[in-house]
């Protein structure tokens, strides 16, 4: 989350130095939306696995997904619509499983390994669960192709965005909170790799208004290593939602 708020920071630092090198123009009417050649994007949504065995269960409103990236557009010809919106950000994900389930290091396997199992066969039966969940982060690399309906003013236009993005994993952890008579309080953050590919490859779609939009991305490659998730899954990520763009 630091290093969130330390790209953010960075970022917002940075255009005012491009509003300067931008000619002035009026304000869109979206909440004075200041008009400035490029989008700060915050995205929030839902995270699911896609082709995951019946072993896994994901709770969907405790699955969630929190995105934020920089894009600026590349005019595609002259006023024809059409603009490439290469940029940068990071994208962190929650996966809450069912029945009280988390990742923990398959024995088995050995180094960067899961098994999913419930967290009671760890740490007891006699615990109450406060919190549950598995959090992924990457830094991500998106490039959209973006039609905007009026040409003649982008800044005011409805606009849809096919595109792609690549992401790099920098952390996983679990996270789990729990009470029990003996112990009281216990907070544990088990940072670690957990089989999980390094890289991942997604398909993205956007359609909306300057200033908001709703958001789906389809992961094209599986979460975890080849036999080194939770059952052996194959799964991959597919994540949805809306957003709101800043600049």
């Amino acid at each position: 989350m630091k290093k969130l708020l330390l790209l953010i920071f960075a970022v917002v630092s940075l255009n005012p130095v491009l509003a300067q090198e931008t000619e002035s123009k009026p304000k869109t009417p979206i909440g004075g939306r200041p008009n400035i050649p490029s989008d700060l994007n915050f995205e929030f949504g839902f995270n699911q696995l896609n082709n995951r065995p019946s072993d896994i269960g994901v709770n969907f409103f405790g699955s969630r997904t929190f995105n934020v990236s920089y894009q600026f557009p590349i005019e595609v010809g002259e006023k024809t619509g059409f603009t490439i919106n290469p940029g940068f950000g990071i994208g962190s994900d929650k996966l809450e499983f069912s029945d009280s389930e988390n990742l923990f290091p398959n024995p088995t396997l050995g180094k960067e390994s899961s098994r999913l199992i419930p967290v009671s066969d760890i740490y007891g039966d006699n615990i109450v669960l406060k919190k549950n969940n598995f959090s992924t982060n990457y830094f991500e690399v998106p490039i959209d192709i973006r039609y905007h309906f009026n040409k003649n003013n982008y800044s005011k236009s409805f606009r849809v965005s096919l595109g792609a993005k690549v992401g790099y994993l920098y952390e996983a952890h679990t996270k789990i909170k729990y009470e029990s008579a003996a112990e009281g309080n216990v907070k544990i953050k088990d940072s670690q790799n957990y089989g999980l590919e390094k890289f991942r490859y997604a398909i993205t779609f956007k359609a909306g208004s300057p200033g908001f939009y709703v958001w789906s991305n389809f992961y094209l490659n599986q979460m975890w290593q080849p036999g080194r998730g939770p059952f052996a899954t194959q799964a991959s990520q597919i994540n949805f939602g809306i957003a709101v763009t800043v600049f």
